[in-house]
Order: C-alpha cells, then sequence, then structure tokens
C-alpha cells in the first residue's frame, strides 16, 4: 500500500495513484486509518453524499489548540449542515460575484505592479522566481486588499497561513504543530482587532460586509467571522500558488502547450487554468466522516469511518478524461473537482479563476519566450502539492 510520506511518492505519486484506481472501488489504508476513493465517480461522491460529514475533531490539549480549534470548528469547510448551510449562506451573501468582478481593475493592476519589478529582474539580465516574485504575493494582496488589511501587514498573512496549512499533511512534525499553534492564535487576534475597528468605523471591505451581513435574523458570530476570513486567505491563495506553479511547469516542459500560450493567451486562459487545476491538483486529499451507514462504490463505510477524495487521482481517471495524463491545454469540457463539488464546492472559485485567468494572460503577453532556468524545487508535502521555487529566464 501506499506510504504517503514518501518523498519519491510525494515527488511523483501519479504512477500509485493509478493502481489504487485499479482496484476499481475505494480501498482501505491502514497507516491513514481511512478509505480512499481514487476513482473521478467515487471522490465526486466523496464530496456529494449526505451521509458523509465534514467533521473537526478537536485537538488536545485544548489550551495550547484553543484558537486553532475554533478556527476550523467555525469555519465554512469544516462543517455541515444546518450550520455549514446558514454559514455559507451569509458569507456567499458579503462574497458575492458581483463583489468579485469588481475586484478586476485591481487584480489588474497588482499584476502590472508585479510584472513591473520582475522586468526590473530581466533588464538585467536575472532571472525570476515564478513563485515567490508573482503566483504568491498576488494572490495575497488582492485578499488582503478584499478583507481590507493594512498593505504594511501582508508580510505577517503569507507566514500565518503556512504554518496552519501544514497541519493538514500526514503526521506533521512537533515543530509544524507547534508553528501551527502559535499561527492560529496570532492571526486570529489581528482578524478579531480588524473587525472590531470596522465595527466602529465601517469601510468598503469584505470584513465590513462579514460584521454587517444579515439573513432572516441571522448574522455571523466573532469567531465565524475571523474564521472565515482566516479560511479566505488560507484556501484562498494555496490553490491559486500552488495551480499556477503547477501547471506553469508543465506547460514550460511542453513545446506544444507553451506554443499555444505563447500564440495567443488571452483565447486559450480560460481552458488553461481549468486545465492547471485538473493535471496537478493543488489540493490532492480531501476527508469526510461518514454519520451513518453508507456506500461509495459500492464499499460500505461505516458510521465514523473516514474516507477521502483523492482528487488528484480523480483528476487523472481516464474513463473520464481522454488522454488524462498529458495535458490539453484546449481541453473542453474539462470536469475537473479541483475546487471540489456539491455543498464544499469551493466559494472562493470564481476569484481564483479570475486572479488566473488575468494573471496567466498578463505573463504570457509579457515574456512569451520565457524558459525554466533551472530544475523547479518541490515542495515536500503531499495534501497541498506545489513548488517552493520556479527560477524562470525571459
Amino acid at each position: 500500500m501506499i506510504d504517503f510520506s514518501d518523498r519519491a511518492f510525494v515527488a511523483n505519486p501519479y504512477a500509485g495513484l493509478e493502481q489504487l484506481r485499479s482496484f476499481g472501488k475505494p480501498i482501505w489504508h491502514d497507516g491513514l486509518g481511512m478509505f480512499l476513493a481514487a476513482r473521478h465517480s467515487d471522490a465526486n461522491d466523496v464530496f456529494r453524499n449526505k451521509a458523509l460529514g465534514r467533521i473537526f475533531t478537536a485537538k488536545k490539549p485544548e489550551g495550547d489548540w484553543a484558537s486553532f480549534n475554533w478556527l476550523h470548528s467555525d469555519s465554512i469547510l469544516d462543517s455541515e449542515p444546518p450550520k455549514h448551510t446558514r454559514l455559507r449562506s451569509l458569507v456567499a451573501k458579503a462574497f458575492s460575484r458581483n463583489k468579485i468582478e469588481a475586484m478586476r481593475p485591481q487584480i489588474q493592476a497588482i499584476t502590472a505592479e508585479l510584472l513591473a519589478s520582475i522586468d526590473e529582474k530581466v533588464r538585467s539580465g536575472q532571472s525570476f522566481d515564478l513563485i515567490a516574485d508573482y503566483a504568491e504575493p498576488l494572490p495575497v494582496k488582492v485578499i488582503a486588499e478584499l478583507l481590507g488589511f493594512p498593505a504594511s501587514d501582508e508580510h505577517l498573512l503569507r507566514p500565518w497561513s503556512q504554518a496552519i496549512v501544514k497541519m493538514y499533511e500526514v503526521n506533521p512534525s512537533q515543530q509544524y504543530q507547534r508553528d501551527a499553534q502559535i499561527a492560529a492564535s496570532e492571526f486570529a487576534a489581528y482578524v478579531l482587532g480588524l473587525a472590531q475597528q470596522r465595527k466602529r468605523n465601517p469601510g468598503s471591505d469584505l470584513i465590513t460586509d462579514l460584521v454587517m451581513v444579515e439573513e432572516n435574523g441571522e448574522r455571523l458570530q466573532m469567531h465565524e467571522l475571523i474564521a472565515t476570513c482566516v479560511l479566505l486567505l488560507n484556501a484562498g491563495h494555496e490553490a491559486s500558488v500552488n495551480a499556477f506553479g503547477n501547471g506553469m511547469v508543465e506547460v514550460l516542459g511542453r513545446p506544444d502547450q507553451m506554443e499555444l500560450l505563447r500564440s495567443d493567451p488571452r483565447a486559450h486562459a480560460k481552458t488553461a487554468l481549468e486545465e492547471f487545476m485538473r493535471f496537478d491538483a493543488p489540493l490532492q486529499l480531501f476527508e469526510r466522516t461518514a454519520t451513518s451507514n453508507t456506500q461509495i462504490g459500492g464499499v460500505v463505510i461505516t458510521e465514523g469511518q473516514k474516507i477521502a477524495a483523492l482528487i488528484g487521482s480523480a483528476n487523472r481517471d481516464d474513463t473520464v478524461f481522454e488522454r488524462a495524463d498529458q495535458m490539453d491545454l484546449r481541453r473542453d469540457p474539462n470536469p475537473h473537482i479541483g475546487f471540489g463539488a456539491g455543498i464544499h464546492f469551493c466559494l472562493g472559485a470564481p476569484l481564483a479563476r479570475l486572479e488566473m485567468g488575468i494573471s496567466l494572460t498578463a505573463l504570457w503577453e509579457k515574456y512569451p519566450d520565457m524558459y525554466l532556468a533551472s530544475q523547479p524545487i518541490r515542495r515536500s508535502t503531499f495534501v497541498l502539492r506545489g513548488y517552493e521555487s520556479i527560477s524562470i529566464s525571459a
């Protein structure tokens, strides 16, 4: 059975995931203590099955994990109906498609600003880091502006986020656990301060909207509001950063795909970003727990047992995707589940698509002849799959 902490597997998991699909049904994994749904139909059902719940188990001791625990138990991601329904309805009312679309000019301006800084390096003959100089700061800056975080504090956000999300990996180290405790406490206190300011002095940002939003007499409690803001940053930029980096590395190794974006990035950006999400999924595993006995793929999942959707595997299922192991930037339709499905379809997907569509087009229009300057450096994590660094010359 697959060892999810094995470095060779983490570096390239897809051969192992193909073997899991060959069983034709979810398989129990002793090491993880859960079933694994590797096929597209089964993974999709894991997201949608109403007998499965996203149940957060509080970490102990409570004192050390207090902030981390409620940031998850009071978030949309780690709740189920009826709480999930109430939270999602309130947040969706504030985080509307109109509000997201209104961010287009700001996203374009931030993109232009980042490319101007990159151009200084290129003009002096230096390479640039696609992650650190472009893919990473863009969504952080966008979400910071959306939420109304002061620009002077942007540098705090990514380290807090990375420390928290490392807890989603298989067997996080003691150092990762301690870092997550500190980051959760500091991040929660920071957002609380901003929320209290907005209650006294409302602005035009999303935190103000979340403070004010009401539906059928319901409002967000303060813990729920803070958890929502932290989730928007964590989930809202991790997927964008990793999908962009993963997709670009594959494109830059494929002359046929590179030519599509070089010749007409605007024409291909929409289908390209969907293929980025499919081909090398930024989120590989999403687990749920049976709240009553149910079946996935013909396998009985008894109450209390866990089952995980293996998203990267599902998106390579050759019964759904023709030439599944090849990138095709013109792939359409593309029924990937990179953004989840059902009630757990990512609320921030429209923002991620808007960001990647703008930034992908702008980058290829600016540097149509770019190429990898050196071997990219992978992150040593499986669940959140991406690159630490991607050196580009143009």
